[in-house]
């Protein structure tokens, strides 16, 4: 079920029967000469609607920009400040909260989210605790490559040339759902360098492409066919065990 194609009455009665939701969140972002900009919001989104077409779970909006400041230096890029990003999860969770949602998991798709996410967290949760009452609700962070079995399968895919940024796997991801927008270049080199990962000006001198030990020419729609799958009944599987954990009186 997707709550931006649901009405307010169907939503009211999904809380009858469930108090979970999951949020896809990701960033919009370079992805290398050939990776969608897009990559990091819509491998979650594809990951998500496909859970929910088998499951009685609750999709929300995607949250499609997040922390991408070290990206900034490729056009097309959009990033937040992390105060900005820790606000708008704040407000996300509140407004979902206040209708009794009480377990709310965002599954994200950039790993550059993951530590302001977890300080978001913090903070609703200290709202609560230094106001001496519950906060109502749970929180959980999912990375999609995190999902049981698929960063296995992954690598099974993609032994040699998988990388940290611009990956064949979440490439692969995009070309399933997206065929028409599959892209080709001629990389040189064949795998691309690692390096840290600091501000623009640096991150572009480091790696000219954009790419981070990566080959994304290793990806193919029907190898992202199967993540998804995989990826999805992982989903279906976190969403009922988050579900399943008891809240206090």
């Amino acid at each position: 079920m997707l709550l931006h194609q649901s009405t307010w009455i169907e939503i009211g009665q999904f809380l009858d029967r469930s108090r979970t939701v999951v949020i896809p969140i990701g960033s919009n972002e370079q992805h290398g000469p050939t990776g969608l900009l897009g990559t990091d919001w819509m491998c979650p989104e594809i990951i998500a609607h496909q859970a929910q077409k088998d499951a009685d779970i609750l999709i929300g909006p995607t949250f499609n920009i997040g922390m991408a400041q070290h990206h900034l230096g490729f056009p097309g890029t959009i990033s937040l400040r992390p105060s900005t990003f820790i606000a708008a999860i704040g407000d996300w969770t509140r407004s979902l909260a206040a209708h009794g949602f009480e377990k709310i998991l965002f599954l994200n798709g950039h790993g550059g989210n993951i530590a302001t996410i977890e300080a978001a967290f913090s903070e609703l949760y200290a709202e609560a605790s230094f106001a001496r009452r519950p906060a109502g609700f749970a929180l959980k962070l999912c990375n999609w490559w995190d999902l049981e079995g698929v960063g296995e399968l992954a690598r099974a895919q993609f032994p040699t040339g998988h990388g940290t940024h611009a990956t064949p796997s979440e490439i692969a991801i995009t070309q399933w759902a997206y065929p028409d927008s599959i892209k080709t270049a001629d990389y040189s080199p064949r795998i691309a360098p690692a390096g840290p990962i600091r501000e623009a000006q640096d991150f572009r001198a480091r790696h000219p492409d954009g790419r981070m030990g990566s080959d994304p020419a290793l990806a193919t729609p029907e190898k992202g066919g199967e993540l998804v799958a995989l990826a999805a009944k992982g989903l279906v599987a976190a969403v009922h065990a988050f579900s399943g954990e008891a809240m206090p009186d």
